[in-house]
């Protein structure tokens, strides 16, 4: 059984390509580029996963960052955080020590604006080009390959990378200079906060109104109230369900990183920083791999 879905892929010339970080996004992703034909070796921190990936897809696997970036036009990268990236990139085992110049990084971590920016400077020093391309869509748009990727960087980088991204993406969207990727995922996680915090709290008031909550779901989500979020987690909130999806801990590292920009910008954030303090409180019950929509469980 495939860890990916079925795709049908652009004809694009291949490229040789390395991918580094094999969890939960970056496995599928890896091998929808070896699907669309790239040649592509892994590195993983665990040898074990990325000897995995090389069996069922059939490329290679290396011990280091520097030794899978080697002679890769594209490099693409997805890890836990800046610290996580940095290690992967810097230093004599890092990607960069290994890549030819002219080479690209595409980084797929949700990460902070400034380690973009860091990181940019590194490699342009190198001759090397950088992209921060956080995405959206979450384990269940890798699978299938139809990822929202919002990329940070010059044009030409970009333009470069595109048509092999497109292999996990449906949409691959330049949306300014480095850095520009990882602002534009923040604005998307604020997004995320505010709908499922009134999403949990219209169907906890509904259910203690004596509603049958699945058909108001349905009817309300032809309207004005429609979204993804009630479209996709409605029902399993109602059915008290939520061990899948994204994780409450990774939300509350991206909020981190939200709230943390909003302090430099001077933006003003007063329902992220609440619903952020909700997520906490379900760390605090014990939800910490649980998805995002557990939300509602605060007020059952």
């Amino acid at each position: 059984m495939s860890n990916i879905a079925e795709k049908t892929y652009e004809s694009v010339t291949p490229k040789k390509v390395a991918f580094i970080g094999l969890g939960v996004m970056g496995y599928p992703m890896a091998g929808h580029l070896a699907r669309a034909g790239h040649s592509v070796t892994v590195y993983n921190r665990s040898t074990a996963k990325a000897a995995a990936w090389a069996a069922e897809f059939g490329g290679g696997h290396k011990p280091t960052p520097r030794e899978a970036a080697q002679g890769a036009d594209i490099v693409f990268a997805c890890v836990g955080n800046d610290d996580d990236l940095r290690s992967i990139t810097l230093g004599a085992d890092g990607a960069f020590a290994g890549m030819a110049s002219g080479a690209i990084f595409v980084d797929h971590t949700t990460a902070s604006a400034d380690v973009a920016r860091e990181l940019y400077q590194a490699a342009k020093t190198l001759g090397l080009s950088f992209v921060d391309a956080p995405v959206s869509g979450g384990q269940a748009g890798a699978v299938n390959g139809l990822l929202t990727v919002m990329c940070g960087g010059d044009a030409a980088a970009f333009d470069a990378v595109k048509p092999a991204a497109m292999a996990f993406s449906r949409a691959f969207t330049l949306l300014g200079e480095t850095g520009a990727g990882q602002l534009t995922k923040m604005v998307n996680q604020i997004c995320i906060a505010g709908l499922v915090q009134g999403l949990s709290e219209a169907i906890a008031f509904g259910q203690k109104a004596g509603l049958d909550m699945n058909q108001v779901l349905d009817v309300i989500g032809k309207g004005a109230a429609q979204s993804w979020q009630l479209d996709n987690r409605g029902k399993t909130m109602v059915a008290d369900k939520f061990d899948f999806g994204f994780a409450v801990d990774w939300m509350r590292k991206d909020l981190g990183l939200v709230l943390d920009e909003a302090k430099r910008n001077g933006a003003r954030l007063p329902v992220t920083a609440l619903v952020d303090q909700f997520y906490a409180d379900v760390q605090a019950m014990g939800g910490n791999r649980l998805d995002t929509s557990s939300l509602i469980k605060r007020l059952k």
